[in-house]
């Protein structure tokens, strides 16, 4: 799925609500910035990983957050499947 998708969908942004709505199954893509630390980004890729969802990492967590339409950096955000809207 493409970034700018995250303009246009229900989403959510940051990390505890990007691996909420993994293991809630409620996620139809997921980003992750690639300048994001480790520790923040990897329980999110181990949780794509254990429910079979494929991410899509971001050159940058300024990029991922002005494509979620945010004033911040976001590490994270996943576009959410229709009817699971925040």
């Amino acid at each position: 799925m493409e970034l700018q998708m995250l303009a246009l969908k229900p989403h959510v942004t940051g990390s505890r609500a990007t691996i909420k709505a993994i293991e809630g199954e409620r996620v139809q893509a997921v980003f992750v910035a690639a300048d994001a630390e480790k520790r923040v980004i990897q329980p999110i890729k181990e949780a794509c990983a254990a429910h079979g969802i494929a991410f899509t990492e971001v050159p940058s967590m300024r990029e991922l957050g002005q494509a979620a339409c945010l004033q911040v950096s976001a590490a994270a955000a996943a576009v959410l499947k229709s009817g699971h809207d925040n």
